[in-house]
């Protein structure tokens, strides 16, 4: 990384009010190349950066993807959201999915099922609960995440890896202003057209929006959007906390009237900032955070 670049993530990421560890360990998902890999340069190698808590630990880890489309991934949403996790004693990892143009559906839901896998595979060694592994997607990140909560195995019993052996189901998912559907007409154009292409199927389209896929072992959720939100339309959100209700699974869905779209944290917001409070307290719910 450029001096200049590395300047201006520690600047993005001070600005929030996060003492970010920029050093924080990188590991990558598979020791190997990632299945359907293109080349070895670092778009091709999906990745975790740990975080861990400050103080005295929960046992319990989530993993962050950010958003950004499918055509990058947003800095706000990473590292300064891995902090804020740490400091309520959750072992946090920032996921670095795969992205347009060099690669399409489904190479993000499998980094974060391996992802996942990983994070148990070697939860003694992280110092986690191998039953507390949620993730936690914004944006193009809650298509991610959203994708994890909908579409996952037991893993294969055979497998020449170990960590292939276990269960790619999260414990828990929280999005926030998540993209959802890739059906018109409120599906997000752009993280569309990056993850399917220019003109998909119906089938394509179906197979990728998520709320079509939510059954009763969808793990409980917990959902934030803006009425307004002018780029993921809130139905998004709607639209999966309903197939949410319809199969049982537990959810709750925080819509605030107003605010940007991206706006992460919300620092800056004193409305939409609660949702960290009360993203807090449905995590101590679940058993991820103390009392």
């Amino acid at each position: 990384m450029r001096i200049s670049a590395l300047f201006a993530a520690f600047f993005t990421l001070t600005a929030c009010g996060c003492q970010c560890r920029v050093n924080a360990p990188t590991i990558r998902l598979w020791d190997g190349a990632a299945p359907g890999a293109r080349g070895s340069d670092g778009q091709d190698v999906p990745t975790l950066t740990l975080y861990r808590p400050a103080g005295k630990a929960t046992g319990a880890a989530i993993i962050v993807c950010p958003g950004g489309s499918y055509e990058h991934l947003s800095v706000r949403e990473g590292p300064p959201v891995a902090q804020w996790l740490s400091s309520m004693g959750i072992t946090s990892f920032v996921l670095k999915y795969r992205i347009s143009p060099q690669y399409h559906y489904p190479a993000a839901t499998q980094d974060v099922q391996r992802a996942i896998r990983l994070v148990r595979s070697r939860a003694s060694q992280w110092n986690v609960d191998a039953n507390r592994i949620g993730v936690l997607g914004f944006s193009a990140g809650g298509h991610v995440a959203s994708s994890a909560a909908t579409s996952f195995d037991p893993g294969q019993p055979d497998a020449p890896d170990p960590a292939d052996r276990i269960s790619s189901r999260p414990d828990a998912v929280l999005l926030i202003y998540p993209v959802i559907t890739m059906v018109d007409p409120y599906a997000h154009a752009r993280s569309r057209k990056n993850l399917l292409g220019d003109h998909p199927d119906v089938q394509l389209e179906q197979l990728a929006s998520t709320d079509l896929h939510v059954t009763a072992k969808t793990p409980p959720c917990f959902l934030v959007h803006t009425s307004d939100d002018k780029t993921v339309p809130v139905e998004n959100s709607l639209q999966f906390f309903q197939a949410c209700r319809a199969n049982n699974v537990p959810a709750e869905l925080h819509i605030f009237p107003h605010g940007r779209h991206g706006f992460a944290l919300a620092s800056d917001d004193p409305q939409l900032s609660q949702w960290t409070a009360l993203a807090a307290a449905w995590l101590q719910t679940h058993g991820f955070v103390n009392k």
